[in-house]
């Protein structure tokens, strides 16, 4: 069966448009004005703290916490005690001390030796409980 003419007199079909962000030689296209640019839609913006050293350790030692079992998952789901990942996140911890030590300013240092103290003991008590005594 032939295909119908539309009212524009051209045939139904498609239409192949060039959406590469670069030329041939490599140079970014200019974006025509009424064309939203290629590429991933802005993310919603979130309130996430700024990215210092203090949030950063206490980043990893959350995700310590979180494989000992002492949170729940972000999901909301209890978690279970993986002491494997929970030590291996305190060793990365413990790296981190010895690697700055001069390089950071005193509150920085007082929060990474008391935050190691505080991962060290729950860990022991961990251990204990795991291991039945």
């Amino acid at each position: 069966m032939p295909a119908e003419k539309q009212d524009d007199g051209k045939q139904p079909g498609f239409t192949v448009s060039d959406r590469r962000i670069f030329s041939e030689s490599g140079a970014p296209k200019p974006v025509p004005p009424d064309e939203p640019a290629a590429g991933p839609a802005p993310s919603s913006p979130r309130d996430l703290p700024s990215i210092d050293f203090h949030t950063f350790i206490l980043s990893l030692g959350s995700s310590a916490l979180l494989h000992m079992g002492e949170l729940d998952q972000p999901d909301g789901r209890e978690s279970q005690p993986d002491l494997v990942l929970a030590k291996h996140t305190i060793d990365i911890i413990g790296m981190l001390q010895d690697k700055t030590k001069g390089n950071l300013s005193p509150p920085e240092e007082r929060l990474i030796e008391s935050l190691l103290y505080d991962l060290r003991l729950r860990y022991v008590e961990q251990s204990k409980t795991a291991a039945g005594g």
